[in-house]
């Protein structure tokens, strides 16, 4: 690889001014969806999606989205919008939300921001490093090069040139070894340095009322098993099925943990779904499986919410508690900005 001596430095964009946001974080199965809901039948406010699984048009059991009753109670934006092999990112979402956040203040509603995603809710509230854009064809030659190299061995070479950033990511995760690679390849300058630059956030809301539902493992736990038996009975095997039936190179994807070639794979699931289809692995070996990665997901997420985002107030409840949604209600109403009185002609 040959890397540039010079990089642009890019300015971050002042924030873009919104309407009043309601922002609900969380671990997985606290409940956020029902609260959502619940508080955009109250407010009036549109529900959209800050959670990177549900941006996915395929797997909507798997992932969880809002069934098609629940899309008819309120306004939903933003689930479905990418096909499975597009890359979810921080950046590709601020790209999506804004335009959204823009055109709802408009209109004077309120965005519910809803989703586990905890670095989409970050990028928006504190912004993101200025990295400069990497050319479509320094990505592509950079991709063509590291096909046939394994994981660990990019991971060394990312070592070598950028220690700093190597000793953030796992030896494992391709997808972020191979875009510390690219901005070096395309910038001549470590992925690290550019993380160490000033940020600004990405808006300036009129309002801003947010929580982080983190209920204990002992409450998600039962509540995992209970969603994934529920998303099983619902079709979920056989919606991942269907998917590797319109794309015939997702089962060798998988087998190779080549989620670059196929984001949705980290989908959690999909792959152990996928090994039940092919005979590799016994349906309730693979239930076991998946709660368990969503359990040790749920436990990430507690950790990374109380620590990261100050903005939300941590609570260790459900969204499914009539309570919060009547106290959240109230407290949103109480401060959301309302139009001047007409003043009266003399």
């Amino acid at each position: 690889m040959s890397f540039p001596t010079t990089a642009a430095r890019e300015t971050a964009p002042e924030p873009v001014e919104v309407g009043p946001l309601l922002v609900l974080g969380g671990s997985t199965a606290s409940g956020k969806s029902a609260l959502a809901l619940a508080l955009a039948e109250r407010t009036g406010g549109v529900i959209v999606d800050a959670d990177s699984q549900q941006l996915f048009a395929d797997l909507p059991i798997l992932t969880a989205r809002p069934t098609a009753e629940e899309e008819a109670r309120a306004p939903h934006r933003l689930y479905g919008v990418l096909g499975p092999r597009e890359q979810p990112s921080v950046g590709r979402w601020l790209r999506l939300v804004l335009p959204v956040l823009v055109e709802l203040a408009r209109e004077e509603r309120p965005a519910i921001l809803v989703g586990g995603t905890g670095l989409y809710l970050h990028g928006l509230l504190h912004g993101l490093s200025p990295v400069p854009e990497v050319p479509p064809e320094v990505r592509a030659r950079l991709l063509a090069e590291a096909r046939e190299v394994p994981t660990g061995e990019l991971h060394a070479r990312l070592r070598s040139v950028d220690p700093a950033t190597a000793a953030k990511l796992r030896p494992s995760d391709r997808q972020r070894i191979l875009r510390a690679l690219e901005v070096l390849e395309a910038t001549g300058r470590p992925l690290a340095l550019w993380q160490a630059e000033p940020r600004r956030p990405a808006v300036r809301p009129r309002l801003l009322v947010g929580v982080a539902l983190l209920p204990p493992g002992a409450v998600t736990g039962p509540r995992i098993a209970r969603r994934l038996e529920a998303q099983l009975a619902r079709g979920a095997r056989e919606e991942v099925a269907a998917l590797a039936e319109r794309e015939p190179e997702l089962r060798d994807a998988a087998c190779a943990g080549r989620t670059d070639r196929f984001p949705i794979l980290k989908v959690h699931g999909c792959r152990e779904l996928l090994a039940v289809l092919d005979g590799r692995l016994a349906p309730a070996a693979a239930q076991a499986e998946i709660a368990r990665q969503v359990r040790a997901y749920a436990k990430r997420q507690r950790t990374w919410f109380r620590h990261q985002l100050a903005e939300l107030d941590t609570l260790p409840v459900t969204g499914d508690d009539p309570d919060l949604v009547e106290a959240l209600a109230r407290r949103f109403d109480e401060l959301r900005p309302r139009a001047p009185p007409a003043q009266r002609s003399a």
